[in-house]
């Protein structure tokens, strides 16, 4: 299973501040737009990738929201940006101080930085790229299945994390050029699933 990690330094961190217009919530739009082009294909849904959201937005950040559908959930979230902000909104809504909740199966938010998501998932032994445009060629390095994809906004990801992340896992770039997330996203999944 591909897992991607989208940061967010703006994206709202309470359900309540998600609105009509997802651009003045911390651009939940570019948010919405990740989630539907990293698990969403034509009148399908992948069943092999799971979306780690890290915002650190105001007015409580960092939330860590997980969602996984898989094969249990199918049909049952809707491809719009109006249907996935309503699933952040609520997954915002039903956190828990103190500790991971469950909103349905495959779908948790709880507290937790940047940092720690991914030194997590070193502690298991998965391979993690963050995506560069100065990193190493997507097409010339070797993915295993369970690869981890750390995909920042765009703003980027913060500076400070990223000399610390640079020393534990390396760069790849899908081009020479600047993308958006939810484009980088969709070369990423045509690049693994052509392997």
């Amino acid at each position: 299973m591909r897992e991607f990690i989208y940061y967010s330094k703006r994206a709202v961190t309470e359900g309540k501040y998600i609105g009509k217009n997802l651009m003045h919530a911390g651009r939940m739009d570019i948010v919405c737009n990740f989630v539907i082009q990293s698990l969403f294909i034509s009148n399908d849904m992948r069943k092999d990738v799971k979306i780690h959201l890290v915002f650190d937005g105001q007015p409580d950040p960092t939330k860590h929201l997980e969602l996984f559908p898989g094969e249990d959930l199918k049909g049952e979230i809707e491809i719009s940006k109006k249907d996935i902000a309503g699933l952040i909104k609520r997954m915002l809504y039903k956190y828990k101080e103190g500790r991971k909740n469950k909103i349905v199966d495959g779908y948790y938010v709880e507290k937790k930085s940047l940092i720690k998501v991914i030194d997590e998932m070193i502690e298991e032994g998965k391979q993690i790229y963050i995506l560069d445009k100065k990193g190493e060629d997507i097409r010339n390095v070797e993915l295993n299945d369970d690869a981890v994809f750390l995909i920042g906004d765009h703003d980027g990801l913060p500076k400070k994390e990223m000399k610390s992340l640079k020393k534990k896992i390396n760069s790849i770039s899908v081009g020479p050029n600047n993308l958006f997330a939810s484009q980088v996203v969709v070369l990423i999944n045509n690049e693994v699933d052509r392997r």
